[in-house]
């Protein structure tokens, strides 16, 4: 029997956190005692400013951020974006990839998922305006540019796209071969803390 998409994409994501954590076994956060996460190790206070240690925690059963957001857009959402989105609690997980830097976005708690989703009605609405079909955002690129990398809804293909403008150009075919082609990278603020 052959895998799911769904499957794929989420042993793929599985894959680019286990290369992620041999590299990198824990990250750091400024620490909020307001925006906790499930994925916090503990808290480092020396030197200030307190940080968070970290690590991607794989939900015992992945959720399905976008039942609300299906129901607004009156279409179902790509079984790739709700694989993605539904995985894991992490920060965001930074990688290199073969046209350039990506920081995969990922949610820290259950009130990040409720930003996504809203995010996700503004990015729905900007589409409309452009005419141009609706994507599921997933990835942004380099730190000082607005291009971002998102799931197409009809196809699954992987498009760089810039804010409120048709996609610029596929990227990949799929999510899942798009994040097995991925080497991870340091975060650009990482101290070794």
């Amino acid at each position: 029997m052959q895998p799911t998409e769904d499957s794929a994409v989420g042993a793929a994501l599985d894959r680019f956190v286990q290369r992620h954590g041999q590299r990198f076994p824990s990250l750091h956060a400024p620490f909020d005692p307001e925006w906790r996460s499930p994925c916090e190790l503990d808290t480092v206070t020396q030197p200030p400013p307190r940080q968070v240690r970290w690590r991607p925690l794989r939900r015992p059963v992945p959720i399905d951020p976008f039942a609300g957001l299906a129901r607004a857009l009156e279409m179902p959402i790509h079984p790739d974006a709700k694989a993605f989105w539904g995985r894991y609690w992490s920060g965001n997980l930074e990688a290199e990839a073969a046209d350039g830097h990506v920081s995969l976005l990922q949610l820290w708690n259950e009130d990040d998922a409720d930003r996504l989703v809203e995010n996700l009605i503004g990015h729905a609405l900007a589409k409309r305006r452009a005419r141009s079909p609706f994507t599921v955002f997933f990835a942004c690129t380099e730190p000082d540019s607005e291009l971002f990398l998102s799931i197409d809804n009809d196809s699954g293909q992987i498009m760089l796209e810039a804010p409120g403008s048709k996609p610029l150009r596929t990227v990949a075919p799929t999510l899942a071969g798009f994040l097995d082609a991925l080497e991870p990278a340091p975060a650009a603020d990482d101290d070794g803390v």
